[in-house]
């Protein structure tokens, strides 16, 4: 192993986790992960990953520790039942998304074990995640930013510094503004096309009106036929997460004086398709929120 190689312990195997693994021991790193549940885990033996019991198992030898869990209160509880297992000075990059205020827990807990910490949320889906082209978003000390530097080329094509301080949570404030944008658009792609169709309007008629011109965006017609050729599964991005993330985003606003209408009633939408089962397709079946079980 050269000086740019590093054993890194990845929390976390879900579409994006599992993805970042691979791409890490591509990169010539000794990966070591861990999935709450294991059979997740289990299929990166084959892209030689160590695949541990217990996140203490996976944490020991490691000289980086990236989180990729559902939320704050899991990447919490799961780094604290690694933690007698952490070395002091062990750097710890965490690319869940939160919220803000899950972030300065989870900063606190580091600075208890005397971690590096970086709030390093990416920006992308399966796809990308899966080519190592994601964007990190990134906050944390300088001092340590060399080796965390090798772990972030791995898993994208771009990171992009907010600040120094990765308590802050600037990284994750900008990620959550980003997902505001992206669960917006989402949304309203699925109910022009399900107003298009109670209408009795020709789909193609609306999408070929606003291409090429000032209203036009390359996600409304990746979404749009993700859903009208109901490709909907594997998820690039599910519709739980997409929830639980409009959830921190509505939650932030208030915390932060703003009332986030759109936000809101995204989260209510995305929370009833994922009651009519579409929790785990991608978050463009919310488009099935518009009509009746």
């Amino acid at each position: 192993m050269t000086d740019d190689q590093l054993t890194v312990a990845v929390l976390g195997t879900g579409i994006m986790g599992a993805a970042m693994a691979r791409n890490l021991a591509r990169a010539g790193h000794a990966v070591r992960a861990w999935n709450r549940t294991r059979a997740k885990a289990e299929p990166l033996a084959a892209d030689g990953a160590h695949v541990a019991d217990t996140p203490a198992d996976a944490v020991g030898p490691a000289d980086v520790v990236l989180t990729v869990l559902h939320d704050g209160p899991a990447t919490l509880d799961t780094v604290r039942r690694a933690a007698p297992a952490l070395r002091p000075g062990t750097v710890w990059a965490q690319s869940t998304t939160a919220g803000p205020d899950d972030v300065t827990g989870l900063a606190a807990l580091a600075r208890e074990h005397g971690l590096l910490f970086y709030d390093a949320p990416v920006l992308g889906t399966r796809q990308p995640a899966e080519a190592g082209q994601l964007t990190v978003l990134a906050a944390g000390p300088a001092e340590g930013r060399e080796r965390v530097t090798p772990v972030f080329d791995a898993v994208g094509t771009r990171t992009v510094w907010t600040g120094d301080d990765g308590a802050a949570g600037s990284a994750t404030r900008l990620k959550l503004v980003v997902n505001s944008w992206v669960l917006a658009a989402t949304s309203a792609v699925g109910e022009s096309l399900a107003l298009a169709e109670a209408l009795d309007v020709d789909p193609d008629g609306f999408l070929d009106l606003v291409r090429g011109g000032p209203l036009d965006m390359g996600y409304l017609h990746a979404k749009a036929g993700l859903i009208r050729s109901g490709q909907l599964s594997p998820a690039q991005f599910a519709v739980t997460t997409a929830a639980k993330d409009a959830r921190l985003i509505v939650r932030a606003g208030e915390q932060h004086g703003a009332r986030l209408d759109v936000a809101a009633a995204g989260a209510e939408r995305l929370e009833r398709a994922a009651a009519q089962g579409h929790g785990d397709e991608d978050m463009a079946a919310a488009y099935y929120a518009s009509f009746p079980d």
